[in-house]
């Protein structure tokens, strides 16, 4: 562990974790996995939502932020590996840290290296009042490499009945539970939308990188920028699916919408010989007017 003032090693929701307290917000991250926990800015509660029935390790993490590399769900693979790839299910390191001028927290953080794969990853975190994510992939083989990725936010919320996501009228979707057929958002999204309401399962298409995450019953709104990436992904499994989700808790489905910056479907990364790629999502929390 880095000696860095504001950083040390603990324990959150009885997991092995690196506790930041740094200018404006505190935050936890999971040695396994490399799961950012929690983040939560001074004067809020908590941003990013937590199961109450997580599955011990190796099990991977339900909420917070999995990362999911080097492919999204199975996309490109066979039924024989595990759903949304290796990362989210192995010991991390830290490879830096530092406390900057303004007090906010710096982490760099990557997994072992995995036999037969030719890509590295490292994981960049800026904590304070505002958070920033990075997902830094690179090519140390010597032919290009397709791969698919995310970072899958948890994001809490009052009740996922009575929030708005707005960033998105006019964006076509793709609905994993229509086949992947495609469909236009007319609006906001909402999750009791007529044509299936209940559930959501899109990944958007051409995303512009901005959207706002309206919460009236917690009267705050949470901003999402993206960047490396032209797809976001907006999941809940609605009650029906919940309930069958051992790691998830009764009726706790309702307590988080997923806004996820990703590289899935026909979104995917082409990464030369030696060459780099940045996934990157910055949140912070406004105010509601």
């Amino acid at each position: 562990m880095p000696d860095v003032q504001g950083l040390r090693l603990g324990t959150f929701a009885g997991m092995p974790a690196l506790l930041l307290e740094a200018q404006g917000a505190r935050a936890a991250i999971a040695v396994h996995g490399g799961h950012l926990l929690s983040w939560a800015p001074d004067g809020h509660e908590d941003v990013l939502w937590l199961s109450p029935a997580l599955a011990p390790a190796p099990a991977a993490i339900r909420g917070g932020v999995p990362v999911i590399w080097p492919y999204f769900g199975r996309q490109g693979q066979g039924d024989d590996v595990p759903s949304h790839g290796f990362a989210r299910t192995v010991r991390w390191q830290v490879a830096s840290a530092r406390r900057d001028a303004d007090g906010s927290l710096r982490l760099t953080l990557a997994p072992p290296a995995l036999d037969g794969l030719p890509l590295t990853l490292r994981m960049e975190l800026h904590v304070g009042a505002t958070l920033e994510q990075r997902l830094v992939t690179t090519n140390t083989g010597d032919a290009p490499v397709v791969f698919t990725q995310a970072l899958h936010s948890y994001f809490r919320v009052s009740d996922v009945h009575r929030v708005r996501v707005q960033g998105l009228d006019g964006l076509r979707f793709l609905d994993k539970n229509d086949g992947y057929a495609e469909h236009p958002q007319r609006g906001d999204w909402q999750l009791d939308d007529a044509r299936d309401p209940g559930r959501s399962d899109y990944i958007y298409r051409d995303a512009p990188g901005r959207y706002v995450l309206d919460d009236a019953g917690l009267d705050r709104r949470i901003e999402l920028v993206t960047g490396g990436s032209r797809s976001l992904v907006v999941w809940n499994p609605g009650e029906a699916s919940a309930e069958r989700s051992s790691d998830m808790g009764h009726g706790a489905w309702r307590g988080f919408l997923c806004l996820e910056a990703a590289n899935a479907g026909p979104d995917r990364i082409a990464l030369a010989p030696g060459a780099t790629h940045t996934l990157m999502q910055q949140v912070r929390v406004l105010p509601r007017d």
